[in-house]
């Protein structure tokens, strides 16, 4: 006979359930970001899986190889192989103390800058290419967490695509609101997700691909680098394009190329930061826009945990945090109504 009663065996099992779990959860922290890109990947691969599989009548197991190896050739191999050239390219840049001196030189040209100022500045510029290059997951000395990282995110999103239908199901049993609720919060979860990485990532590609193409016809070296620069940059709104293309345009005027300086200028404010907002007004009327409040305060936190993929991640999970809230408060407003309803119908009965 147990020495326990069946309210303290459940108890008992609720607290070894949690226990476990916070175990796992804390074993997990390593993968996180793996976990978190396979949820991302999901959510962006499902409407091409679903309209495969059940319209199309193709194979599912041939559809979620087919979807993963295309998402390994559009988003894996590029990412990495641009990281690999922006950590060359700033490595090179640090270590060649004349550049830093020529872009000293001019700047003493345009700003009057003192003997202390100028060492300050000098340490600035090498400690910002020392911050960025350990930003970019490196292709040699993490290859091994690279690898583990993009099995096990590809492993789990196969088996997600495959066995869709008991995956999302699961997720509607166990989630820890009602039905209604939780499929409310899986189309927003889609609509933020798809705001933030294809919104965000198509409007940062967009004014890269224009300060690239713009340096290239004014004659700036490197457009290739800068442009996939100001693509990175361009997730974060405080920051933008201006950081890359001002700097750059400010030079030129410095070694006397008005023209190719003050045009750089003028397209940059005229095209590339409108571009942005035409662009951000066109895809928030599709699925959502994302506060800039969240996106700045998201990548301060996401940084930190991701490197530049937290430009991305960071402001995902502050949007998810914020969309459980809301989800939570719609809840307890719910609860709220039916207990005063049922009190109301007591009342009466009395």
């Amino acid at each position: 006979m147990s020495l326990f009663t069946y309210k303290q065996r459940n108890y008992i099992n609720l607290v070894i359930i949690i226990a476990l779990g916070c175990l796992i959860a804390y074993s997990l922290m390593g993968i996180f970001g793996s976990l978190l890109s396979t949820l991302v990947l999901y959510t962006i691969l499902r409407p091409s899986y679903i309209y495969l599989t059940e319209v199309k009548k193709w194979n599912r197991r041939f559809t979620a190889i087919l979807l993963l190896f295309i998402s390994i050739i559009v988003l894996v191999l590029p990412f990495y192989a641009l990281s690999s050239m922006v950590i060359e390219k700033i490595t090179e840049l640090k270590n060649d103390e004349i550049y830093f001196k020529n872009i000293l030189y001019k700047l003493q040209h345009l700003l009057p800058v003192g003997g202390n100022a100028q060492q300050i500045i000098e340490d600035g510029l090498k400690n910002i290419g020392t911050w960025a290059t350990g930003l970019f997951p490196s292709l040699i000395s993490g290859v091994f967490n690279i690898v583990l990282g993009l099995l096990l995110m590809y492993f789990l999103l196969y088996f997600m695509l495959v066995e869709r239908e008991a995956f999302e199901n699961a997720l509607v049993k166990y989630a820890p609101f009602r039905e209604q609720n939780a499929y409310r919060f899986a189309e927003e979860m889609r609509n933020t997700t798809y705001a933030n990485v294809v919104g965000q990532g198509f409007i940062a590609i967009v004014q890269g691909s224009l300060v690239s193409l713009a340096f290239y016809v004014l004659g700036y070296k490197d457009p290739l680098f800068w442009g996939v620069v100001t693509s990175f940059i361009s997730l974060v709104p405080v920051l933008g394009p201006p950081v890359i293309f001002v700097p750059a345009a400010l030079l030129q005027l410095a070694d006397g190329n008005n023209f190719a300086g003050w045009a750089m200028i003028i397209f940059g404010f005229v095209v590339i930061i409108n571009i942005d907002n035409v662009l951000r007004f066109m895809i928030a009327k599709k699925v959502g826009n994302i506060h800039p409040i969240i996106t700045v305060i998201g990548v301060v936190i996401g940084i930190p945990l991701f490197g530049i993929l937290g430009l991305v991640f960071g402001p995902l999970l502050l949007s998810y945090f914020f969309l459980l809230i809301k989800i939570y408060e719609t809840s307890s407003m719910a609860s709220e109504r039916l207990e005063r309803i049922k009190t109301i119908h007591e009342d009466e009965e009395l």
